[in-house]
């Protein structure tokens, strides 16, 4: 058994605007057993004194492609599974240095690298993976381009390819569920036109109505749900209408669709970080031409699109949706996020939101009993200066995953 204790920690998770009195929390093995404002006596348990330090759970970022090691996605498909591997491990590494100690990935990841995780064969994140993204012909994961006329099934078993082709709603129904026997625990579509692929304009819809409440009957046969895509108001409220229940980006989102997100429940997952990364270094890092002209439509709406999701109610988690070397902005969205909202709400998408969302609420997000040991420690209040989680977790003198340290320089 093993068995930690943590003193004096004043805990951050995005549920007040201050930090809480000075608490201590006692883990064993990998999860949290007891969290008290009275002193906890332990004489087996390693002590480390948290005094001046702020304690936070671990973070939590819901929109991630750990396999896009190439900026342009439709290259990134073509290099052999090996080399993409390498590349998600180092990715992934990257995000855990950074205090990310679970990332959802929504589209391309599979359940091996998940294993490969849960074996220690490499380093990283609690990953939650949907497998494949599906789309249409035509559609955001279609890289092929206009006279390209492969088969569009070379791309499903590939590691590096964000996702697969289904057209008609058997097709869909059969892509749904194939993702799901291959371990998917949750269903992600692409339902409008995107930045990176050549073929969909913004404003495309993907699939039609029938396709779309085809897989979330499959997903919610599976007991889970769907994620999209999207960007354009009509395309929200037409997803959100048939069942989605994780809407992507959302930048160009009005008023009254935000409100139905709200009514039905929907969770908005904003990555306003990758346009701006897109916009000062896509292009010198391989991002086509036609992709770069598409990212000022929806990178001038973002900032906009979270005041009007938080004045309708929206649940709102963490998201970036970064490629290639842009990855090391992840920390960045904390940031860009705080010029319009409050320090404790972006705080709490990446934690309690974010936690929702994957459906692991109690048991990551948080710093309470039954949860998983996943914390950091931060030197310095998060509240007062969002900015202490960036720099590639050099304010983070301990990340502990699971109840290892993954980082320590306490003690």
């Amino acid at each position: 058994m093993s068995l930690t204790l943590l003193t004096n920690a004043r805990i951050v998770d995005g549920t007040a605007d201050e930090p809480s009195a000075p608490m201590h929390v006692l883990i064993e093995n990998d999860r949290i057993r007891e969290v008290s404002e009275s002193r906890i006596t332990s004489g087996q348990a390693r002590v480390i004194d948290l005094n001046g330090k702020t304690l936070m759970p671990g973070l939590i970022d819901c929109h991630v492609h750990v396999i896009a090691g190439l900026v342009n996605l439709g290259q990134n498909a073509l290099l052999p599974d090996a080399i993409v591997a390498y590349h998600a491990a180092r990715i992934m590494k990257g995000m855990l240095n950074r205090g990310f100690t679970t990332v959802r990935d929504v589209g391309g990841a599979t359940s091996a690298l998940v294993d490969a995780l849960n074996q220690g064969l490499i380093e990283g994140p609690r990953l939650i993976v949907c497998g494949k993204a599906l789309s249409q012909t035509g559609g955001h994961a279609d890289f092929r381009g206009p006279y390209d006329n492969r088969s569009a099934d070379y791309q499903t078993r590939r590691l590096g390819a964000l996702g697969r082709i289904c057209d008609g709603v058997e097709a869909c129904r059969h892509a749904a569920r194939d993702e799901i026997r291959q371990g998917a625990q949750f269903i992600k579509i692409m339902a409008n036109g995107g930045v990176a692929s050549p073929t969909d304009p913004i404003a495309f819809l993907g699939f039609s109505n029938d396709e779309i409440r085809a897989i979330v009957e499959e997903a919610s046969n599976a007991q889970t749900y769907v994620s999209a895509h999207l960007y354009t108001d009509e395309a929200i409220a037409r997803a959100v209408e048939l069942g989605v229940r994780s809407v992507e980006h959302a930048n160009l989102i009005e008023n009254k669709t935000a409100t139905l997100m709200k009514k039905r429940g929907a969770i908005a997952c904003p990555t306003l970080v990758t346009y701006e990364a897109l916009k000062n270094e896509g292009e010198s890092l391989g991002l086509p031409s036609t992709s770069v002209a598409k990212i000022d439509d929806v990178r001038l709406r973002g900032l906009e699109s979270l005041e009007i999701m938080q004045r309708a109610g929206v649940t709102m988690a963490f998201g970036t949706d970064l490629l290639g070397e842009m990855h090391r902005h992840q920390s960045e969205e904390f940031v860009i996020r705080g010029r319009v909202l409050p320090a404790a709400e972006v705080i709490r998408s990446a934690t309690i939101n974010a936690a929702e969302l994957i459906g692991m609420t109690g048991q990551i997000g948080t710093v309470a009993p039954g949860a998983y040991a996943d914390l950091i420690t931060v030197d310095g209040n998060p509240l007062a200066d969002l900015s202490l989680l960036t720099n590639q977790g050099r304010h983070m003198p301990f990340i502990m995953k699971g109840g290892q340290f993954t980082k320590n320089e306490l003690n």
